[in-house]
């Protein structure tokens, strides 16, 4: 009987075989990936504005404190852009002809704010207040990254709900004084675990969250 498979058939279906087993592990891996990636969380991703403002400028050779322009960041869930009159401030004295400052010139003779382009913008249903955190200890650099060598801002963490849920389930890391929350060169200490407890409130150190807590912050933030 003439034979009516090749030789090598066997080892074409085994392969085949062996395909279909993996096909679907490497797709699942595929898709965490790309969830995980700057495709999607947007991180390390430089937005057109308006104005090309320099934090590395104004913050690092300046030595310009957020709450100067983030009046709200200690008291309100959101750390707020600052209107046209704080840049007039200087630059009704300096650099009064700029061609880049065209846009904040004609901000402030029409009485129209300017439009920036939102960089970290999360879901909406996650609550998130700054005030919290601040106050708290957890400085500007842990989850903007050093914005005073940023020419340009970007944003500098993932800001996945794992990358948040990892803080909280061990926040001691990212805690520092209250007088370092500000301080972008701040460095943590080699016993950063143990130092960061005690810069902690009371109430801090045990605030783990757990499943209910997580639906309870998302049904607060969810529209009734």
């Amino acid at each position: 009987m003439a034979q009516i498979f090749r030789p090598r058939a066997d080892a074409i279906a085994r392969a085949a075989l062996v395909g279909l087993a993996v096909a679907p592990v490497l797709l699942v891996g595929l898709g965490y990936a790309i969830m995980r990636s700057p495709y999607v969380t947007e991180q390390n991703v430089t937005r057109e504005q308006p104005v090309p403002f320099s934090h590395q400028h104004h913050v690092g050779q300046l030595g310009i404190e957020c709450r100067y322009c983030h009046t709200s960041v200690a008291k309100a869930r959101f750390a707020g852009i600052p209107p046209t009159e704080t840049c007039m401030t200087c630059h009704s004295q300096i650099w009064t002809n700029a061609g880049m400052l065209a846009p904040v010139r004609a901000s402030l003779a029409e009485n129209r704010p300017l439009r920036w382009r939102r960089v970290h913008n999360l879901p909406d249903y996650v609550y998130f207040d700054h005030s919290v955190h601040v106050t708290n200890g957890v400085g500007c650099s842990t989850c903007h990254g050093r914005v005073d060598q940023m020419p340009l801002m970007r944003q500098a963490a993932p800001l996945t709900m794992g990358w948040c849920l990892d803080c909280h389930r061990n926040p001691n890391p990212a805690l520092r004084p209250r007088e370092a929350v500000f301080d972008m060169a701040w460095t943590p200490p080699k016993d950063q675990a143990e130092a960061g407890g005690g810069c902690a409130r009371p109430t801090t150190s045990t605030r783990k969250i757990s499943p209910t807590a997580r639906y309870a912050i998302a049904e607060r933030a969810s529209p009734t």
